[in-house]
């Protein structure tokens, strides 16, 4: 995620309790999703769909904290 500010991410999940919270939150819903479309944990369609939701919306307020770092 996010290559372009690898470092970036280094320095904040570090520095930035705020930060490392939702990136850790972001990883977590990813793994969770990918078991639940492997039907390695049990879901319907809508909480995959809801799932994927939120962690847009993490992706989202990460790279804006990302952007307003950065400059």
């Amino acid at each position: 995620m996010f290559p372009e500010y690898r470092d970036l991410i280094t320095q904040l999940k570090t520095k930035d309790a705020h930060f490392a919270k939702l990136f850790d939150k972001h990883n977590e819903l990813d793994q969770q999703i990918k078991n639940m479309e492997a039907q390695i944990e049990l879901a319907t369609a809508a909480e995959i769909e809801a799932l994927k939701k939120e962690k847009l919306q993490l992706k989202d307020e990460l790279y804006a904290i990302l952007k307003k770092k950065s400059d």
